[in-house]
């Protein structure tokens, strides 16, 4: 567990702030060496979250990011919306259906269908590593899929991170999975819960993540600046032009990427 200490930083506001020590080099190097496909290598008949995009971005030497949503039966399944409905026609939310259920709908205009973490794991056999975000929001018991995430891990060897918007995630993981590297994800849009720099850094003081994956559009920022220099690696996501990926390369330490912010 990485050690804490207020210290005050008058980049930020002159009130007192947070900041994490730095993690050890050792478990977080590797982040730091690649790129990661944002939700595979999806494009044309190759939808995003499938299986079939997890390998060719394998193949192509890219790391994985994928996202996990929790189905009716407490199983980790790579989807990225609550709903089904734009990822397959299927009508509603994705937790109202089984694993068993959810693995006979295939993604729209496509033969692909949807898979679980435990199927993807054996695709990547290691090859590559990957950035498992866990989807949460308000309300949401996250608990249950952080452990539907750890069992499907058991055993698993390959590099291999967490990471998340809610940070009880990093708590569960450190206290749960110590081994799994674990990362806490942050926006400051309309969209996110951290809009504000107290919200931020409440969410690092609660989380104590081991790396951050940041917004690319809220970058460069100071908080980041400083976190990078202090040896925290720094993600960015979703670097998906040739601008933001000048604005990856230029704040970040990796991309997660897709479309022409791949190289």
């Amino acid at each position: 567990m990485p050690r804490w200490k207020w210290t005050r930083l008058s980049l930020f506001s002159p009130l007192d702030r947070l900041i994490v020590s730095p993690p050890d080099p050792v478990r977080v190097g590797w982040l730091r060496e690649w790129t990661y496909a944002h939700r595979g290598l999806h494009g044309e008949g190759v939808p995003e979250n499938s299986l079939a995009g997890y390998a060719l971005a394998a193949g192509r030497g890219l790391g994985i990011e994928c996202d996990i949503q929790r189905s009716r039966d407490g199983c980790a399944m790579l989807v990225h919306d609550w709903e089904l409905d734009r990822l397959t026609g299927v009508h509603g939310p994705l937790a109202d259906h089984s694993a068993e259920e959810l693995a006979q709908i295939a993604f729209l205009d496509s033969e692909h269908k949807l898979a679980r973490l435990d199927d993807l794991l054996p695709v990547l056999d290691g090859q590559v590593p990957i950035l498992i975000e866990i989807k949460s929001r308000r309300g949401y018991e996250v608990k249950r899929s952080c452990r539907a995430v750890a069992k499907a891990l058991e055993g698993y060897a390959g590099k291999h991170a967490v990471m998340s918007f809610d940070p009880r995630v990093c708590v569960w993981f450190g206290k749960h999975s110590p081994q799994t590297v674990r990362g806490l994800v942050m926006r400051e849009d309309e969209v996110g819960m951290t809009q504000k720099p107290w919200q931020r850094h409440v969410a690092l003081w609660a989380a104590r993540p081991e790396f951050i994956a940041y917004h690319v559009l809220a970058l460069p920022n100071p908080m980041v600046a400083v976190l990078r220099a202090r040896g925290m690696p720094v993600l960015t996501w979703t670097v998906n032009s040739a601008e933001t990926r000048r604005t990856g390369e230029a704040h970040a330490d990796a991309l997660i990427a897709e479309g022409d912010g791949l190289a």
